[in-house]
């Protein structure tokens, strides 16, 4: 058995330093020694969410933090909160996509995931990404896709493209710990 109270406190740790992989895990682990460990179960709502929208999930640990010991439906709370948010980026992110259906710019779009198609069609993300470059725009409509699509820019050597991908969309993604160790990773492919 692992000792509960260092587990939570190095799971929180990492997740209120952006780290939310790694809180996940630790997260996990207490779960599988202490299955209904409630600091952990919202602790792996929290830090799922983390990974796709980092500053909701921080305030929402910072409100479970100050609920947790006078709520005893504290757990439920933030399961109904963490659910309402998805559900609103759900909406939110439909209504852009219809909005772009319905103008000029997507008639010239692909989205990521058919993308992610066409690299496999054509064998790799070098090829397939030149193919459009110029005549298609590729819709990211999430954090974890545009992470991806850096790393498959950094990976096929595409350094500079990656970087004014990096600069004019860190904008529309919260700034946080991950985006800046894709700056170090462009910055250490360079050297």
């Amino acid at each position: 058995m692992t000792n509960k109270r260092v587990l939570l406190q190095r799971a929180e740790d990492q997740f209120l330093n952006g780290k939310y992989m790694d809180a996940l895990k630790i997260y996990s682990l207490l779960l599988k020694d202490y299955p209904q460990f409630k600091d952990a179960k919202v602790g792996v709502y929290l830090s799922d969410m983390g990974l796709d929208l980092d500053d909701d999930a921080q305030a929402l640990f910072d409100y479970y933090q100050v609920i947790k010991d006078s709520s005893e439906d504290a757990e439920a709370i933030i399961d109904e909160l963490t659910q309402t948010i998805y559900a609103t980026r759900f909406v939110v992110q439909e209504q852009l996509l219809s909005t772009l259906e319905d103008s000029n710019v997507y008639e010239n779009s692909i989205k990521y995931n058919d993308f992610i198609e066409l690299i496999e069609d054509k064998g790799t993300f070098k090829e397939a990404f030149e193919n459009i470059m110029f005549s298609t725009k590729v819709l990211i409509s999430s954090k974890s896709e545009f992470k991806d699509f850096i790393h498959r820019l950094i990976d096929a050597k595409y350094q500079s493209v990656a970087l004014r991908y990096l600069d004019s969309m860190v904008g529309q993604f919260n700034v946080s710990q991950d985006m800046y160790e894709l700056y170090d990773l462009i910055d250490s492919e360079y050297k």
